[in-house]
């Protein structure tokens, strides 16, 4: 039953928003799949932060962006949005790099704002792969247990 409300709360956003291209609407499908998968993989109080982290993550996969990265990538890719999200300066890249593959990224925050009563960045993440950038544009916002949840 709980799977069954996650799943509704997950993708009720899917049918309220309309997504400009196949490149948006791979990443709520992502976000909402990785959500659904973090889900399953945590316990107790950890399956709310699992959730979220498989969100994060889901977004960077379902990109277009994501079919070139390999595990590792993500990681270090989902590492500098939680980063950038945090205590990211406006405009001031935050930079990854696998050193075993050579692909590498940075975010790049813009100003925080609220939307509502929760904080939230805009951000561009770029990433190198074999010396030619790919960017994707996103939108994070707090949570009021402080972490961070990838929302578009």
């Amino acid at each position: 039953m709980r799977f069954a409300l996650l799943l509704v709360a997950l993708l009720a956003p899917l049918a309220l928003m309309g997504c400009e291209s196949k490149q948006d609407t791979g990443t709520v499908v992502g976000a909402v799949a990785g959500g659904v998968l973090g889900n399953q993989f945590g316990r107790g109080g950890g399956r709310v932060a699992s959730t979220m982290v498989g969100a994060v993550i889901g977004g960077i996969v379902g990109n277009e962006i994501g079919r070139s990265l390999d595990q590792r990538d993500r990681a270090l890719a989902q590492q500098a949005e939680m980063d950038a999200w945090e205590r990211g300066q406006s405009g001031r890249p935050v930079r990854w790099r696998n050193p075993d593959n050579g692909r590498y990224g940075e975010v790049i925050p813009e100003a925080p704002y609220r939307r509502g009563s929760v904080d939230c960045r805009d951000y561009v993440h770029k990433v190198y792969i074999d010396g030619r950038p790919q960017a994707m544009r996103g939108t994070a916002c707090r949570n009021p247990d402080g972490t961070w949840t990838q929302v578009s």
